[in-house]
């Protein structure tokens, strides 16, 4: 039996994914999980330092970890109509929020990454940065409560900011879609390079057969999605599983490789990511 370490987030989809392979409702074929489960920046942080065998990490972040890690084919959050916001309680055009302090979830997220696509100017370093990370939970109530001018917010956030009276700004996942034609990659599994390519194969096919399993049996993993998300309603919980958990979830496909890739070159020509040497993809 070979145990390896596999984190990943409390958010529904990754309950929902990781569901049956933690519970024993799929052959993992002699591998056994010692789960960690932590807010993605986290476990971006977690990479970097290459602590764990296996994670869920931001596309963003895997342009700084593919010497050491390569991606899973499943097991993607990807898609589209499923982008990063920017939302803010007065109205605010984009050109307005330049200077101006906006809340982000995490430097290696690709929200952030997507963020300074769109517009260098919108910086977390520097003399006068105005990005200000805090945890992606945070953040809606930082801009209710005035303490950011705006806020750039993932995961269910897209299904309850308007309940704390904000409004959006900017879609940066549909700018994405409308200038490149391909879906949004947020983030992905990845496992190290130095378990092996055997190891790495057998590790996807157990996750998309997790996967499988609890597609195939949706209401199941409900009550171990609502211990990790226990603030959101069973409404919102379906709303997030059904946004983030899709095709290519289960695998990546010809046009989600196409997708990472536009992303991570287009971050790379941009200098925010070290060059790319290596497949990426087992």
């Amino acid at each position: 039996m070979k145990t390896l370490s596999l984190g990943y987030s409390p958010c529904p989809n990754d309950t929902f994914i990781f569901y049956a392979v933690m519970h024993g409702k799929v052959d993992t074929k002699n591998l056994n999980f010692k789960e960690l489960l932590l807010d993605v920046e986290t476990l971006n942080q977690k990479a970097l330092q290459a602590e764990l065998d296996l994670t869920k990490i931001s596309y963003h972040a895997f342009g700084h970890l593919h010497k050491k890690y390569c991606l899973l084919r499943t097991g993607s959050a990807l898609g589209k109509g499923c982008g990063p916001l920017v939302i803010a309680k007065n109205e605010y055009s984009m050109e307005d929020l330049r200077g101006k302090k906006i809340a982000i979830p995490g430097k290696l997220t690709t929200a952030h990454l997507l963020l300074q696509l769109y517009d260098s100017t919108f910086s977390s370093s520097g003399e006068k940065p105005n990005l200000l990370v805090m945890p992606f939970h945070k953040i809606i109530e930082a801009v209710a409560q005035g303490e950011v001018d705006a806020g750039l917010i993932i995961h269910e956030g897209r299904f309850t900011y308007p309940s704390y009276g904000l409004k959006p700004v900017m879609d940066l996942g549909e700018w994405w879609e409308k200038q490149t034609g391909l879906p949004i990659p947020l983030g992905g599994i990845i496992a190290k390079r130095s378990l092996g390519e055997g190891l790495n194969k057998k590790a996807n096919k157990t996750i998309r057969k997790s996967i499988e399993y609890a597609l195939s049996n949706r209401n199941e993993p409900m009550d171990y999605i609502k211990t990790h998300s226990q603030e959101l309603s069973e409404d919102v919980i379906n709303q997030h599983i059904n946004l983030y958990v899709n095709a290519y979830s289960v695998d990546v496909g010809e046009e989600g490789e196409k997708a990472v890739n536009e992303l991570l070159s287009r971050a790379e020509s941009a200098g925010f990511i070290p060059k790319l040497k290596q497949p990426i993809f087992i």
